[in-house]
């Protein structure tokens, strides 16, 4: 969803065959480019939270996506305007995927028991890393067969094809699904009985002074600061660096997201086993899980800092650092469901809006820090990455914590808004 609209400019800005406009901007102003994206995101965030908790997900969630569909099929125009509009477009792109996470966090409260969270969630979200897999060298191939504007115009066609069916089979609630079964319902509704709360105010004062909601913000800034990095740099780091040409660069640079696709789904699948047989606690099965997925692609992003021209042991590396960061997605990712399911949107809101500000100077600093592209450089921009890394996870492993709250429930009274 969100991680092959940041790639479609990297990709585009290298044509073989020289097809279509090129246009003349400096490392300087594509570092603005990419991050424009995250200045309309990081808007919408708390907003969409809130508002999804109050009309539901599903209409929010599908007028995100349709929004940002449509400005996608804009951006070719926008680049011959320029890049000023190229900013503003990409903002804007930014301000309807802002409410999209918030709004499905909101959904899945209502529909994932407790005990299959991590397995749905990891199966709903793994869709970002399979769509980078999937656009990353298709990008390539389009760009070097075609023109680069089709890169825009087949994935802002495919958005807004998305859109119809997304308004014709997806439900609220599985109390308002037309063809859910009883007995499914049932098992759902029955599950979150005790941790939803009808109470519609929204405890402010107990959110910003949870500790285990900070928790979860620290580590999602500090592995985000990484996972924008490598989504919106990786292909120029394969080009200057690595030396692969478009089509070898779209295929490479798509490895380490299915790496991140393929731990994502194995790891959901082991943490709520460990769960269901009570062998680890919901709290230590998301300290385990975060602990994996930041430090473990720490040392491998730095280690890749130090291949030189070794192509291979450098895909190899990065593969293994976004692979196992996969891990965390059953980790401090989720946390906000099991800490307070009745405000998930909220918080998810709240925690992506502020782990969207590596995103929007992450990019910047990185390219402030290549400008000459030396390995030296490089190894900079991944060390400041590891180091984030290493810190959330450590916070998380403190503060975190796997069940719900006492703010989060009917029976505790704080005064809202």
């Amino acid at each position: 969803m969100l991680t092959w609209k940041q790639n479609q400019f990297r990709y585009c800005g290298l044509p073989r065959r020289k097809r279509g406009k090129v246009y003349n901007w400096d490392a300087d102003s594509q570092g603005w480019i990419l991050g424009a994206f995250f200045y309309g995101y990081i808007i919408t965030q708390v907003p969409g939270g809130y508002v999804a908790g109050r009309i539901g997900g599903k209409w929010l969630f599908g007028l995100g996506v349709l929004g940002t569909a449509i400005f996608t099929l804009l951006t070719p125009l926008a680049a011959d305007l320029g890049i000023g509009y190229v900013i503003a477009v990409r903002a804007l792109e930014g301000l309807g995927e802002g409410v999209t996470f918030p709004a499905m966090h909101v959904m899945w409260a209502s529909w994932a028991p407790p005990l299959e969270r991590s397995i749905l969630l990891t199966i709903s979200y793994a869709g970002t890393q399979l769509g980078t897999v999937i656009s990353l060298p298709l990008s390539g191939i389009i760009c070097y067969y075609l023109d680069w504007t089709y890169v825009f115009y087949i994935f802002g066609a495919a958005g807004v094809l998305w859109f119809i069916f997304w308004t014709l089979f997806v439900s609220d609630t599985p109390e308002t699904h037309k063809s859910i079964s009883l007995e499914e319902k049932e098992h759902i509704v029955t599950s979150l009985q005790h941790e939803l709360t009808y109470n519609k105010s929204v405890p402010w004062c107990a959110l910003a002074t949870s500790l285990p909601l900070w928790a979860i913000i620290i580590a999602q800034f500090c592995y985000n600061w990484t996972f924008y990095t490598l989504l919106t740099l990786l292909p120029t780091y394969m080009t200057d660096i690595l030396k692969f040409n478009i089509q070898e660069n779209g295929y490479l640079s798509a490895l380490p997201y299915l790496g991140c696709w393929t731990f994502m789904m194995i790891s959901g699948q082991m943490a709520d086993y460990l769960r269901q047989k009570q062998m680890l606690t919901t709290e230590a099965v998301r300290k385990l899980c975060s602990l994996i997925g930041m430090v473990g692609p720490a040392v491998f992003l730095v280690a890749a800092g130090y291949t030189g021209c070794n192509y291979r042991l450098a895909v190899a590396l990065l593969t293994l650092s976004s692979a196992l960061g996969g891990v965390s997605l059953s980790g401090f990712n989720i946390n906000h469901l099991d800490i307070a399911p009745s405000y998930a949107g909220i918080l998810l809101g709240i925690t992506n809006g502020l782990g969207t500000i590596p995103g929007m100077v992450g990019p910047v600093i990185a390219k402030a820090l290549t400008h000459h592209n030396t390995i030296k450089e490089w190894q900079t921009v991944f060390y400041i990455s590891g180091v984030l890394n290493i810190f959330g996870a450590i916070c998380f492993l403190i503060f975190g914590k796997g069940e719900v709250q006492n703010w989060a429930v009917d029976n505790w009274d704080l005064h809202g808004i």
